[in-house]
């Protein structure tokens, strides 16, 4: 089996496919169109496709776990987009500390709970 694996990219589903586009956007995401019923969304390496999809049980129970550099200064980068007051539904959660490191917490429009961490 050939390892050299360059990326993963995992499927998120929208309740509000639009919606959703401008809060990833807003987030910081680079958006590129895959037609009127997806698209990818870049950071640096990382990205995911949103698709205009929603199955509640399905998104209810997403969860996305991104690293970071310093997840106190990614949070407070967070408070100052100010999504919880701009989108219905988003929630900023304050970081809190683990054993293995440090993460903070994010809803997006449709529930899909963004864990947002460093290792130690």
């Amino acid at each position: 089996m050939n390892k050299q694996v360059k990326s993963i990219r995992p499927f998120i589903g929208a309740k509000d496919f639009e919606i959703a586009r401008s809060f990833y956007r807003d987030l910081g995401f680079e958006e590129m169109t895959l037609g009127d019923q997806m698209s990818v969304f870049t950071m640096g390496n990382l990205s995911f496709y949103l698709q205009n999809a929603y199955v509640k049980d399905w998104v209810d129970n997403t969860m996305i776990f991104m690293e970071v550099q310093d997840v106190n200064q990614f949070y407070k980068d967070l408070q100052a987009l100010d999504l919880q007051n701009k989108y219905e539904n988003v929630r900023l959660s304050p970081v809190r500390k683990e054993d293995w490191g440090s993460e903070c917490f994010l809803h997006d429009p449709s529930g899909i709970l963004w864990h947002f961490g460093e290792f130690k």
